[in-house]
């Protein structure tokens, strides 16, 4: 069994967010050749801004399953792309554009043959909307969870006014899977390929951060949490980060005695909370796996987009350090526990 955690979809088509809303800054979706869209953002001049150049791949199932047969993977797990996320919108109109991205999703997911489980997305900038969507992805879409960004308008993930929707979260049991978007400095990285290749393991870091020295795993310790990109740069900042929080308690400690480091993995147990294994270097999949442990660590592969690994597993089945139960782990017993399923409830 292979399951790739972290891919993302979209439907083909969708109404005109701008004319739906009557405001600009909603993504559309151009199709100027068979198989090919481009992502637009729209303008308030009316004009529209290239964000993304995407294939079939990104919306067609029957696409999708022939790369899965191609690459070995036997079930793909769904997210929206998070430009969609949509928090700077008002917050119905965000909650509508939710509501369409999570049924379809749900609708993919319930194909006959299916190949897929899916992750919704809310509307994080108003939390009772969000907890409302997040009950309605879980109970009645049979979706496994949410994704959400690492930040929202600027709040970090320790805020307040976020809590309700972790604490639904764990009451539920779903699965919240943390990815990067809207990254910092966006003044300062306007080449080199820089928000993508250093602001994204950077917001992963800092909304890492903020979970940690929160106390929202001790005031929620059922909640299961996962951030994408492997963490993104706190594997190799922890040491800096542990060292902080006993070197000035009185910056770090606010909201727990818990040091950041306590909080992965231990000889006796794995961390508390899962990443995915993306990584592309050997090297730092080795660190990842020794800071939260093979049961923490998920296949994810960031599909279909260029950032992401062309044959999900393929540096995992490179490496031939793991044990059987380390390599199961890494490719499909990680990405389960943190669904909250075992092997026999997972499409195939």
């Amino acid at each position: 069994m292979r399951i790739d955690l972290h891919t993302h979809i979209l439907p083909e088509r969708w109404p005109s967010w701008t004319q739906r809303s009557g405001y600009a800054g909603w993504v559309e979706l151009a199709h100027h050749a068979p198989g090919c869209a481009r992502m637009e953002q729209t303008q308030p001049d009316g004009s529209r801004k290239f964000f993304r150049e995407i294939g079939c791949n990104c919306w067609d199932p029957a696409a999708r399953i022939r790369d899965m047969e191609r690459t070995g993977v036997t079930t793909q797990v769904l997210s929206t792309v998070p430009v969609m996320f949509s928090y700077w919108a008002k917050p119905a109109d965000a909650l509508d554009l939710s509501r369409l991205l999570n049924d379809h999703i749900a609708d993919v997911c319930r194909a006959p043959g299916g190949r897929f489980l899916g992750l919704g997305t809310i509307p994080l900038q108003d939390p009772d909307l969000a907890v409302r969507e997040l009950e309605r992805c879980v109970r009645s879409l049979n979706l496994r969870g949410v994704q959400i960004g690492t930040h929202v308008n600027n709040l970090n993930l320790d805020d307040d006014s976020l809590r309700p929707v972790f604490q639904a979260a764990s009451d539920l049991g779903a699965a919240v899977f943390i990815h990067p978007w809207d990254m910092l400095a966006p003044q300062r990285m306007t080449r080199y390929w820089l928000p993508w290749l250093v602001g994204m393991p950077a917001e992963t870091c800092l909304a890492m951060c903020s979970v940690l020295m929160s106390g929202l795993l001790e005031r929620f310790p059922t909640l299961r949490l996962c951030f994408a990109h492997a963490g993104g740069s706190l594997p190799g900042t922890i040491g800096r980060i542990d060292h902080g929080f006993h070197a000035r308690p009185d910056l770090c400690a606010g909201h727990t005695s818990t040091p950041p480091r306590d909080f992965l993995a231990r000889a006796d147990r794995p961390a508390r909370l899962w990443v995915d294994s993306l990584t592309h270097d050997p090297e730092a999949l080795r660190l990842v796996v020794n800071l939260f442990g093979a049961q923490r660590v998920a296949l994810g592969s960031d599909y279909p987009f260029p950032l992401g690994e062309d044959r999900p597993g393929a540096m995992i089945d490179a490496m031939p350090e793991w044990s059987a139960e380390q390599r199961r782990q890494l490719l499909a017993g990680a990405a389960l526990s943190f669904l909250g399923l075992s092997g026999h409830d997972a499409p195939s």
